[in-house]
């Protein structure tokens, strides 16, 4: 706690802090494909597709204005006819 005022304040760290992180995390891991704190919000996004969360929600997750954006998601997930799950299998 400040001594004057007595507020707590946030201290926020500057995003190249992050994304040098990542970069020597990687680097350490011997990834060899590239990866970056954009690579983390695509796996982030999909996922969430994939285990079928509504898209409005990833939307806003995101922070996406336009769903069109967030559809761009959609386009990894190629299941076909075969991404179709009735409810009856749910049970």
């Amino acid at each position: 706690m400040e001594r004057v005022t007595g507020q707590r304040r946030r201290h926020h760290l500057h995003e190249s802090v992050l994304q040098r992180a990542v970069r020597d995390a990687v680097r350490v891991a011997r990834i060899a494909k590239p990866a970056t704190c954009h690579t983390f919000r695509h796996s982030f996004a999909t996922h969430l597709l994939e285990e079928s969360h509504d898209i409005r929600t990833v939307q806003e997750l995101l922070g996406h204005q336009d769903v069109s954006t967030t559809m761009i998601y959609t386009h990894v997930l190629n299941r076909g006819g075969l991404g179709v799950r009735s409810p009856v299998d749910r049970l």
